[in-house]
């Protein structure tokens, strides 16, 4: 089966920058749901009919990956509205209380800085404004459930910076309640 769009495909990789050092490599099979919000646009283009044992190499600019790097997305926030074992590197989904209000309240946030009264958050994807490459096999490809293509994807979240709110928390003004930390 080729891959087309609305199936599922499932796909190791080796993500790398332009200098070729190792930023990612998935090397069980994971599957992703082709139309849906679990691949970069690009990927999706390059995946479209090949088929299982095929590899792929691409080349994606920030346009086409995580988009430039955006200094808006910095906020510096007083270091005593997170937990006492807070790290660089850890991420949050949304900001807590007390926060910048001007600050989205859809987007993971990473910590990059923590100083004794202030901690630097970064909206940012990890790896906006690098170009990539990367390098797929495929694995297995099969027509999706009308169920997955119900739900848009397979719940992989790599290429994500948005957090999902449940229905119940969607509309104008409302925030989904937070922070919940990811390792």
């Amino acid at each position: 089966m080729k891959i087309t769009q609305q199936c599922v495909v499932a796909l190791t990789w080796t993500l790398k920058d332009t200098l070729g050092e190792s930023l990612d490599e998935l090397e069980e099979p994971v599957e992703f749901l082709v139309g849906g919000s679990d691949l970069l646009a690009k990927i999706e283009e390059g995946l479209l009919n090949h088929s299982v044992g095929d590899t792929i190499d691409l080349h994606l600019e920030p346009v086409d990956g995580f988009g430039d790097y955006d200094d808006t997305l910095l906020f510096l926030e007083p270091r005593h509205l997170f937990p006492d074992e807070l790290e660089e590197g850890m991420g949050f989904e949304g900001l807590p209380p007390g926060c910048n209000p001007a600050a989205p309240r859809d987007r993971l946030y990473f910590v990059s800085d923590i100083y004794p009264e202030h901690v630097v958050l970064d909206g940012n994807h990890p790896l906006a404004g690098i170009a990539l490459r990367i390098s797929m096999k495929v694995h297995a490809v099969r027509e999706a459930t009308e169920a997955e293509v119900g739900k848009g994807s397979m719940g992989t979240g790599f290429f994500r910076m948005q957090v999902d709110e449940p229905d119940e928390l969607q509309g104008p003004g409302i925030t989904p309640p937070g922070p919940h930390t990811l390792h």
